[in-house]
């Protein structure tokens, strides 16, 4: 039976063997969820790199750069990290490069894997139909904080757990158990819930409330956005 395992932060990703494995990454505040929007919006293709200096050379090359530190967005950059930026009209059909503090780090560190998937609420049954259509094990990357634990992160792997109880062996170890816990307990009032989290907080005095209310919405993108070769397109 398939395997379906969830790591904590990118950090960890050294004690699980991915070669023959499905990543599915999450940053749900706010990469993965951004870059889910992007791709679900029209965004021909998203470059993510690990640098700012890698992501301001692709900018010299024609890609619009998309990027932060700390969630603050990078000055010289055409946009930041906020879902309603990739979604705007003027980006349709176009390529972006982008660099984030944790979201872009755990896509590299990942890049052993036989697929990379990106995954948020947004596009969580989407992501849920696609790896079980899969014959693979299945090990979901939080991104974490700077390699520390990330609620938010988590919490993603317990939804997506709970779509897929039954159809995968969840038992080799407690973190699914404790995401499938952690996920009931928020799910009534996911929005509320995030609220407590130390990223929400770290995020908070930047007038973000429209990015955390599309980031905690489930299935509002019908899309599983994919790493092939080094950019993230929609997957057919």
């Amino acid at each position: 039976m398939r395997k379906f395992r969830i790591c904590f932060s990118p950090d960890l990703l050294q004690l699980y063997s991915i070669k023959n494995t499905i990543v599915i990454v999450s940053d749900i505040l706010r990469a993965t969820s951004t870059m889910t929007a992007g791709i679900g919006t029209g965004l021909k293709s998203i470059l993510p790199v690990a640098s700012v200096e890698e992501c301001h050379t692709l900018g010299q090359k024609g890609y619009f750069t998309a990027g932060e530190r700390g969630g603050i967005k990078i000055p010289e950059f055409d946009l930041g990290n906020s879902p309603f930026e990739f979604m705007e009209e003027r980006f349709k059909g176009k390529s972006i490069a982008m660099t984030t503090t944790n979201g872009t780090r755990a896509i590299s560190v990942a890049e052993e894997a036989q697929q990379i998937v990106i995954g948020s609420f947004l596009n969580l049954s989407s992501v849920a139909q696609f790896i079980d259509s899969q014959d693979l094990d299945v090990i979901v990357l939080a991104s974490g904080w700077r390699g520390r634990f990330s609620m938010e992160d988590t919490l993603f792997g317990g939804a997506l757990a709970e779509q897929l109880e039954g159809k995968f062996d969840m038992n080799d170890g407690d973190e699914v158990l404790g995401a499938c816990e952690l996920y009931k307990n928020a799910k009534s009032d996911l929005l509320g819930f995030i609220q407590k989290v130390g990223h929400y907080r770290r995020l908070k005095t930047q007038n973000l409330d429209r990015d955390f209310e599309l980031c905690t919405t489930i299935d509002k993108f019908e899309v599983v956005p994919t790493l092939i070769g080094n950019e993230i397109v929609k997957s057919e």
